[in-house]
């Protein structure tokens, strides 16, 4: 969601800000795709590493240089982005990682803030902490809560929160347990849904499951939730199931036409556990089709995006297969969204992400566009972040448009 004045003018400005960086290309546009048929297939040894990725052009294929700006700090700042149930000022998890984020605590608030927040998390209601998405809270007001130190930190986030608010009234606060980043953008989409998206309408949506693992047999290992060690038949049938699910939800909530009546319709899908956790597998496995059909295309001399050349630079992801074992498996359980992720999920939603960042304030990195070169008919969705690991989500005096 964003509001409709000034958009076309904020986005413009925006797509040289966002930080980009490419990577040197190999010159292998003949191997075939069919390497990802095997989960054994030994993955592919990358020659540069990611600070050796340079800003030569745009487009593998595009045939012209295009300058750009880097994109080092979203790929390198991996560890700080992968885990988005680390500490949020005033979130419910920060005890579970309180030990451990000393030094950070340290660096934002100072010690009397500390204290009171320990006051604070002691006498929350507990059944309030498990709440999907929180309900509307004042945003200068939830600032005033969460920031009250004298650092600097603490005062950079206040100017952060004060740019939002000349743009959005409120805040619902998303709950971090490594989800975050799915279930802001998911309830942002549904919560100004009017149609049901083209890719939703495609008869082959649901046949995705059967169709990618009849060619690639590496997918049976896809770790469901909490349903490890499923056989290849079950997954398939599982992940259908979710699909459907979520082209289900979709269109029900599109279909609503009062905004009230939508956001309840959006506050009760998220009350069920069992439904929402099926539609953020949907989304992650998803991802895994964006990224197979980004990976072929490359391989194949097409014309990709920039985010998709960085997505297969890493050690861990070198193909699809790589990126379901070590990252997609991974998200929900012991780690979030890393920042090249988020441009994939982006792409395989067709949605615009739009980001303000606010550590990031007074940068030109403040508002971060996911993709920074969107589609002119995506739909935007707007997040709040404060760390690149956990997400909420502003809410009032904005309406559904397109970039």
């Amino acid at each position: 969601m964003i509001e409709s004045t000034g958009l076309s003018a904020s986005a413009e400005e925006k797509k040289e800000s966002v930080p980009t960086q490419l990577m040197k290309h190999q010159n292998e546009i003949g191997v075939a795709s069919e390497e990802l048929g095997s989960a054994n297939a030994p993955a592919d040894q990358k020659e540069q590493t990611i600070s050796e990725i340079t800003q030569d052009c745009v487009y593998r294929s595009s045939g012209r240089p295009e300058k750009t700006d880097m994109i080092k700090s979203l790929v390198m700042d991996q560890d700080a982005s992968r885990n988005c149930a680390l500490y949020v000022p005033g979130s419910s998890n920060r005890s579970a990682v309180e030990s451990s984020e000393e030094s950070e605590e340290d660096m934002y608030r100072d010690e009397e803030e500390i204290e009171r927040e320990k006051i604070l998390l002691s006498e929350t209601n507990s059944s309030e902490c498990k709440l999907s998405v929180s309900p509307e809270m004042d945003i200068m007001e939830y600032c005033r809560k969460e920031w009250r130190g004298n650092t600097p930190a603490a005062k950079r986030m206040r100017k952060g929160y004060e740019a939002v608010a000349q743009k959005f009234a409120s805040i619902r606060r998303i709950r971090g347990d490594n989800y975050c980043a799915f279930r802001a953008t998911l309830f942002q989409a549904l919560s100004q849904a009017t149609q049901l998206p083209r890719w939703l309408q495609s008869e082959d949506f649901t046949m995705l499951p059967e169709n990618l693992l009849s060619k690639y047999d590496w997918i049976k290992q896809w770790q469901l939730r909490q349903k490890p060690g499923k056989r290849m038949g079950e997954i398939r049938d599982e992940i259908k199931k979710y699909l459907i699910l979520l082209r289900q939800k979709w269109k029900n909530i599109s279909e609503i036409k009062g905004p009230l009546e939508k956001q309840e319709a959006c506050d009760e899908l998220f009350k069920n556990e069992e439904e929402e956790y099926s539609l953020y597998e949907a989304l992650k496995f998803l991802m895994l089709n964006t990224a197979i059909e980004l990976y072929n295309a490359d391989k194949s001399g097409k014309r990709v995006p920039v985010f998709s050349w960085l997505l297969f630079a890493r050690d861990t992801s070198s193909n699809p297969c790589q990126l379901m074992h070590n990252h997609l498996n991974h998200i929900g359980h012991s780690g979030g969204l890393e920042q090249v992720e988020m441009f994939l999920l982006a792409y395989a939603l067709q949605y615009t992400i739009r980001v303000y960042r606010l550590y990031k304030y007074s940068t030109d990195e403040f508002i971060t566009l996911y993709p920074n070169d969107p589609e002119e008919d995506w739909p935007v969705v707007t997040l709040i972040t404060e760390d690149d690991r956990h997400y909420n989500i502003p809410v009032r005096m904005c309406q559904e448009t397109m970039l």
